[in-house]
């Protein structure tokens, strides 16, 4: 369709716009967010309908790297010492193990596939890093907790920062090793202890001027101070060339470990990092190239296949040797797949150093991370659905009303409001519970495998469930509230039915009671609906009535009334 020559402030608008509507999406289909976003980028990007310009994306690299900064930030601060220590111990086997499998089954697959050595060594190196930011927020999205989530974000963090030695040591290396003179070898390793030393040293001071002013400010300010340090911080970096995500890493390690507010400087850094993402991943797929994919041919492919085997098997075999669970051994690894900037950014140096040999590497990567930011996110979900560290909220699609519902809800407030006429002159005391009888709501049989429970929660809009026996009698009701919070293991879920998540039954109505006893019950509990049961023996059950159907009532007859 071409380039629709719009201003960056309507390519931001519409980048948004059209990942909110991907993200309600994503949802329903029980996909990823950050995979919607992306497809989001991708389709209206360069690489297809070419509604972003490429002159609008590299506009953005600013804020992307922003984003980055406050992702990596945010990581750093979940990890105070007392957790390093209990988590490190089990992470490094793990990451030796997943560091050291794919560097191996990279470099020598890809020579064995007619590469020449130095590229297949560089995109060994590369091929360790794990995108932070896929990964990390894919795993927010989740609200996933436990050992394989905390080692998820140990290893993304060790990934990303053996990437960048290992690259800047193979550079030295072949440097050393090649044909021509070696230069001044210590001068260059000294210059990179210097790069590193100096990142470091920016991320701590940066950590400890946010907990000072954080704890000498009132929170309301704390936004301010928290934009006005990481952008600066993030331009220093830039001016003096430092790694600025190992920056922003040792800056939320040192807030983790010098503030006692650290948990809401976290949730100020989420505020802050929202809206980001949603334009970071958006901007990240109209970067993605598809064109690259195709380029990269027959090498990109054994590559994604030699990194992806060399991650899952590297993982697997140091799990194993360790003695770890399970889930770790088996789910770790896909985990870890996702590669994006880090990446792009190692390969663009290459370039720069060396373009005989940088060029292919570049080629090859850029291809690969279409497929690696596609899939890796998925794989996410599935491996932390997989281990049993996600709710019942994170894992199914649920929500507490449909489009039309809202719709009409919205138009009897509006009708309210202005005091317009609702037609008949009943009051809420004369009016029957029998008209607002939703009697599609048949109840779950308490025989209800935990599977069929949360298939019935899908494709239900109520919060509160009847469980019913062979006689349909109500004997318990499952409230989502309290369901929402526990973890979906899979292992387990042939164990549980319906009876044992039920809880007893505050109130039940009959079909020829009052709007007002409706109301009445409605105040003395916190269920969203309330069953409806025959009066005679057996007490079958008719339907439900909604708490919010009932207020629709009340607001009429007061608004005629008004």
């Amino acid at each position: 369709m071409g380039d629709l020559n719009l201003h960056i402030a309507s390519t931001m608008g519409i980048l948004l716009g059209v990942s909110l509507l991907a993200g309600t999406l994503a949802e329903y289909l029980r996909l990823p967010k950050v995979t919607a976003f992306l497809l989001v980028g991708l389709v209206l990007g360069p690489s297809v309908l070419e509604w972003v310009s490429e002159e609008h994306v590299h506009s953005f690299d600013a804020m992307l790297k922003l984003a980055m900064a406050l992702v990596l930030f945010g990581l750093g601060c979940q990890f105070p010492v007392r957790r390093i220590l209990q988590i490190v111990p089990r992470a490094l086997a793990l990451s030796i193990g997943e560091l050291a499998g794919t560097l191996i089954i990279v470099t020598l697959g890809l020579w064995f596939c007619g590469i020449g050595g130095r590229q297949s060594l560089l995109l060994g190196c590369l091929a360790l890093a794990t995108a932070p930011a896929t990964t990390i927020l894919v795993l927010k999205e989740l609200r996933s907790d436990g050992q394989v989530t905390d080692l998820a974000g140990i290893l993304v963090a060790l990934n990303n920062l053996a990437a960048i030695v290992f690259f800047d040591v193979a550079f030295l290396a072949m440097q050393w090793l090649g044909d021509g003179p070696p230069g001044d070898l210590s001068g260059q390793i000294c210059e990179l202890g210097v790069s590193f030393g100096g990142a470091i040293l920016a991320g701590f001071l940066g950590g400890l001027v946010v907990s000072f002013g954080c704890g000498l400010m009132h929170r309301r300010r704390w936004l301010a101070l928290l934009v006005a340090s990481t952008t600066f911080v993030l331009g220093l970096c830039e001016s003096m060339t430092l790694p600025y995500m190992l920056t922003f890493l040792v800056m939320g390690f040192t807030v983790a470990n010098s503030s006692d507010v650290v948990n809401q400087i976290a949730e100020e850094l989420n505020q802050l990092g929202g809206l980001l993402s949603v334009l970071f991943f958006a901007v990240h797929g109209a970067e993605l190239d598809l064109n690259a994919f195709v380029s990269a041919g027959v090498i990109g492919v054994a590559y994604i296949v030699f990194r992806s085997v060399g991650k899952v098997t590297g993982v697997y075999a140091a799990a194993k040797l360790t003695r770890q669970h399970d889930e770790v051994r088996l789910w770790l690894g896909p985990a870890l797949l996702a590669q994006a900037g880090a990446a792009i950014a190692l390969a663009n140096i290459a370039v720069t150093r060396a373009p005989e040999i940088g060029e292919p590497v570049q080629v090859i990567i850029l291809g690969s991370v279409v497929v690696f930011e596609i899939i890796g996110p998925l794989l996410i979900r599935h491996s932390m659905l997989k281990s049993g560290e996600v709710p019942i909220a994170s894992a199914i699609h649920h929500t507490e009303s449909t489009p039309l519902e809202e719709a009409h809800e919205l138009w009897d407030y509006v009708r309210a409001s202005v005091g317009w006429a609702f037609g008949a002159r009943a009051t809420a005391s004369d009016l029957a519970i029998e008209p607002l009888i939703r009697r599609g709501m048949l109840g779950i049989r308490q025989s209800a495998s935990f599977n069929r429970v949360l298939d019935y929660i899908e494709h239900s809009h109520e919060e509160t469930y009847p469980v019913v026996n062979d006689k349909q009698e109500v004997v318990g009701l499952i409230r989502y509230p309290l369901l929402s919070n526990v973890m979906f293991d899979p292992g387990v879920t042939e164990l549980v039915c319906a009876e044992d998540l039920a809880t007893p039954v505050e109130a039940v109505m009959h079909t020829d009671e009052t709007v007002t006893r409706a109301a009445e019950l409605f105040n003395r509990i916190q269920d969203d609906c309330i069953p409806v049961v025959e009066r005679e023996e057996p007490q079958a059950l008719v339907g439900i009535v909604r708490r919010s159907d009932v207020m629709r009532v009340l607001i009429r007859r007061h608004g005629r009334a008004g």
